[in-house]
């Protein structure tokens, strides 16, 4: 399989999944500022014109990001990337869907501002907006999603892979990481994992 990605994106939430479930796979990168997602070629794959998309072995291609985690870890069993507690899977869905639907629509209201209006202006309060929206977004996750070590607890699930990457946007976003030790701990501790330094080491984080 294939997996379409840009640097520093959403996208590389399944690359660390990939890795942590052991699936061999081959690595596509698209440059952003080249507008590669935008070409003729990447939208017949992928029509949305947005990473990730995993492209399978029998040619169907797969796209948005917790559509992809879910499925590595069915064909990945053995790597445990979901919990076996019915109220753990449950929680890690929701910081899932809570990434999806609000955290990361908030930190898009910065470099993606025409997506949702035409004048500048708007685009400017949007980003000015920026620092108050995801400290909130920093906030609830602190209080609500890490329950210990990883937001299940003391074992990795799919949601420490798309929690970790959204994190990492957080100071460029204007948030003061320092005040919230919870999503420290949990940036370093997931910085350890040789999933994630696989991966910094091929300048994709």
């Amino acid at each position: 399989m294939k997996l379409y990605y840009a640097n520093g994106t959403i996208s590389i939430a399944a690359a660390i999944a990939l890795l942590e479930a052991g699936i061999d796979h081959d690595l596509a990168r698209l440059d952003f500022a080249e507008g590669a997602q935008t070409k003729p070629e990447y939208l017949k794959l992928n029509p949305k014109g947005r990473v990730p998309a995993l492209g399978l072995e029998n040619g169907t291609v797969l796209t948005e990001t917790g559509a992809i985690l879910e499925y590595i870890a069915a064909i990945a069993p053995e790597a445990n990337l979901v919990p076996s507690a019915p109220e753990d899977a449950a929680h890690m869905r929701s910081v899932m869907y809570y990434i999806a639907s609000t955290l990361h629509v908030a930190h898009a209201h910065k470099m993606r501002g025409h997506r949702w209006a035409d004048s500048p202006d708007s685009h400017a309060d949007m980003t000015a907006k920026i620092p108050e929206t995801m400290t909130a977004c920093a906030t609830y996750v602190e209080r609500d999603c890490l329950r210990g070590a990883y937001v299940c607890g003391g074992t990795l699930s799919l949601a420490d892979a798309y929690l970790f990457v959204a994190c990492c946007w957080l100071a460029g976003d204007g948030v003061d990481v320092a005040a919230f030790p919870k999503i420290t701990a949990f940036l370093e501790r997931m910085g350890a994992r040789d999933s994630v330094k696989s991966l910094r080491a091929r300048g994709m984080i």
